[in-house]
């Protein structure tokens, strides 16, 4: 039962936020919606924000973890394989592929971090992700510059690549609803991207 009601909650609360926000949702409209009293509320979530983190924040770990252990693959990758003289489009569109599955399977769910998010903890989780990209990165490119006997960029152009990078996931979930299409845009991205990673190694 007490299962049962936790569902009802978070389902409810999903409907609310996507259609009010996080700052236009109440409570009493929640727990009226679900048929369960507010006191039924508070035995399982703490807060408002409590029970916002409770519907978005599983996707969010997975998102990360996928972003982190695919920045860790790349460093392993290019560690084994010094040779290789330019990053390897092949794999960076498995994991984009994998990461507009992730976003699209949860449609709902990003859409709601992204445009719906504003007023919690939330509302600039998008710079998290940044940082995690601009720390793998950094340590990937000083490898990458190691191995070709170049200079490093600097902090800014990798905090802008990040930042690139982000974007291109976010906008193309905010304006393509269809995942195919999106998989075929990507691929236009990560190529453009990829070329503009490649050229800051060449020797001047």
């Amino acid at each position: 039962m007490e299962k049962e009601t936790r569902e009802m909650l978070l389902a409810s609360a999903k409907q609310e936020f996507l259609e009010k926000g996080y700052q236009g949702a109440s409570l009493r409209s929640i727990c009226k919606n679900a048929g369960v009293t507010t006191g039924a509320l508070y035995f399982f979530f703490q807060d408002k924000e409590d029970l916002f983190a409770a519907i978005v924040e599983p996707v969010l770990e997975k998102l990360k973890h996928m972003l982190q252990q695919h920045m860790r693959q790349e460093l392993m990758e290019l560690q084994q394989l010094p040779d290789a003289k330019e990053d390897n489009m092949q794999d960076d569109m498995f994991a984009s592929a994998q990461i507009i599955h992730l976003l699209y399977a949860n449609y709902d769910m990003f859409t709601l971090i992204l445009t719906k998010s504003q007023g919690s903890r939330f509302e600039n989780c998008i710079d998290e992700f940044v940082a995690i990209m601009e720390n793998g990165y950094q340590v990937f490119a000083a490898e990458q510059a190691k191995v070709l006997g170049v200079e490093s960029p600097d902090e800014y152009t990798l905090h802008w690549v990040a930042h690139v990078q982000i974007n291109a996931f976010s906008h193309l979930l905010l304006h393509e609803k269809d995942e195919q299409k999106a998989l075929k845009h990507m691929e236009q991205v990560m190529n453009y991207l990829l070329g503009g990673w490649n050229a800051m190694f060449q020797k001047q």
